[in-house]
């Protein structure tokens, strides 16, 4: 009912997926930072993402982890497994796994698909990942999945999608390590929505580029204070916080992005 990418960027671990089944971000993705990533799909065993994630924290190797999750359960021939761990993944379907379904795994990543158009979904999945490796890792995964959605996906049709990245020190604001959980839960275009959740995230959560920031002073400081009073505001900082664009405040300076977006809800 689902297909999916878990993969390792550097010291980040990441799943994305998406299924013709409601919320499937509730169920399908576990990853913990330092650690690995895993998928559970098919006929999900959710037991699997605490039981995993302990198994790579004691330093099994995702082979180790998929085989004695699958040692315990009386179920896994209706089980389907990607996990990735610092040095390996694994990709594992069972043999009683709706048709179309199989995966596929590499060094830092694992890919897998039940109910699927066909074979081409994974292989898709794949040549993205492969081709994208200059991408920043959460757009990279958006990229597999948007590969193999084109490709047919899920052969029921669409419904939700989910993308869930770990990496130390990079959550919002600086706290924790979850740098981004986001979810469509019942949506025609799943994958399109969380594209556009994903660059939306990147506006209120990301962190300026300090090559494009521009000098606050001048005609632009004049602006700045003109669109700020049209918006009933004396105080950047004060407009900032309550558009969420915080943490893209630069003392002297102003992000682009945050000049467009102040723009725009003067005009508006």
């Amino acid at each position: 009912m689902t297909f999916s990418i878990v993969a390792r960027h550097g010291n980040a671990y990441g799943v994305a997926v998406a299924s013709k089944f409601l919320a499937v971000g509730a169920l399908v993705p576990a990853a913990e930072t330092g650690i690995g990533a895993l998928a559970t799909q098919a006929w999900a065993n959710l037991a699997y993402r605490p039981q995993g994630l302990a198994m790579l924290r004691s330093g099994a190797s995702p082979a180790d982890t998929v085989a004695a999750l699958l040692a315990a359960d009386d179920g896994r021939v209706h089980r389907q497994l990607g996990v990735v761990g610092p040095e390996s993944a694994v990709s594992w379907t069972g043999e009683e796994c709706l048709p179309w379904a199989g995966g596929v795994a590499g060094p830092d990543y694992a890919i897998q698909g039940n109910i699927l158009t066909g074979p081409e979904v994974v292989a898709d999945i794949e040549a993205a990942w492969l081709s994208s490796a200059e991408l920043p890792f959460a757009e990279r995964l958006l990229t597999a999945l948007a590969a193999g959605d084109a490709a047919g996906g899920d052969s029921r049709g669409r419904q939700s999608a989910a993308l869930y990245v770990v990496e130390p020190g990079k959550g919002v604001g600086g706290w924790g390590d979850t740098s981004h959980d986001l979810r469509v839960e019942d949506h025609a275009d799943p994958v399109g929505e969380l594209r556009r959740l994903i660059a939306l995230h990147e506006v209120l959560h990301g962190t300026p580029d300090p090559a494009t920031l521009l000098p606050l002073d001048g005609e632009l400081a004049d602006e700045v204070g003109a669109l700020l009073a049209a918006l009933g505001y004396d105080d950047l900082d004060r407009w900032a916080g309550v558009e969420n664009l915080e943490g893209r405040l630069v003392e002297g300076r102003i992000d682009p992005l945050v000049l467009d977006h102040l723009r725009t809800a003067a005009a508006g």
